[in-house]
């Protein structure tokens, strides 16, 4: 089902995006590697796998496999078959575990699997904090080699609010495997965690040429949603007022 989807969508969108690849010799012939991505758009899942010989399974929220009806079991089938696995984001420490299990699975196949150390979408374009809970244990614990990759452009293709897609060639940068055997059997030590985090990150950060913020991006869509939310109640405040000055004038 995945050649068939790849075919299907990733031929389509090397045709119609042209997207231009740097560093692919850094893609293991065979053999686990773990792929460690900047997240720009939802489009990432899409055209990396697109571009590349070899399958690379990536994880998705539960919500995406459990949507009830006719809609929710075709949107289930497509992400299974463009090799995704859902994720249970539930609970403190549930995405972690459960990013852990899956990439466990895929590596001891032999198989490439991607990860999105931030955890989620960048809200601006920026790159955020990576979480240590998933990239790192799954690194420590299979062994296997990290290669950053750089997602470039990707936001801008269909930027929310957009309907149709804009044509242009969006980039993505391959760098150097990084090997953490150093750090072996220390998966449960959170300095050692974060400090794998953090050098994958910096990796990402020198191949992507986004600037980094040092907090997590779901922190950051919160302070961007509540801002949102004070601006709509400020606005609706000075409406409101200027109603109430405007019945009062009219009224005297």
């Amino acid at each position: 089902m995945y050649g068939a989807m790849k075919v299907a969508i990733g031929g389509p969108l090397k045709v119609t995006f042209r997207p231009w690849v740097e560093g692919m010799e850094n893609i293991p012939a065979e053999g686990a590697a773990i792929l460690a991505s900047n997240h720009l758009s939802f489009s990432d899942s899409f055209f990396l796998p697109a571009v590349l010989e070899r399958k690379v399974t990536f994880i998705a929220k539960a919500e995406y496999f459990t949507t009830p009806g006719v809609k929710g079991r075709l949107t289930a089938a497509f992400f299974k078959g463009v090799g995704q696995l859902p994720v249970d984001r539930s609970g403190a420490r549930g995405a972690g575990e459960a990013a852990v299990k899956s990439g466990l699975e895929v590596l001891e196949r032999g198989e490439l699997f991607g990860i999105y150390p931030e955890g989620t979408r960048s809200p601006d374009g920026r790159l955020y904090r990576g979480k240590p809970g998933g990239l790192a244990r799954v690194a420590l614990a299979s062994g296997a080699p990290v290669i950053p990759v750089a997602m470039i452009d990707t936001e801008k293709i269909q930027p929310p609010g957009q309907v149709m897609p804009k044509l242009m060639r969006p980039g993505i940068r391959i760098g150097e495997p990084l090997d953490f055997s150093r750090y072996q059997g220390m998966e449960h030590d959170r300095f050692v965690l974060r400090a794998v985090t953090d050098e994958v990150m910096y990796e990402i950060m020198k191949l992507s040429g986004q600037e980094y913020v040092d907090i997590y991006a779901t922190a950051a869509k919160r302070k961007i949603a509540d801002a949102a939310k004070a601006d709509k109640a400020a606005k609706a405040a000075r409406a409101a007022a200027a109603q109430a000055e405007k019945n009062g004038t009219s009224g005297s």
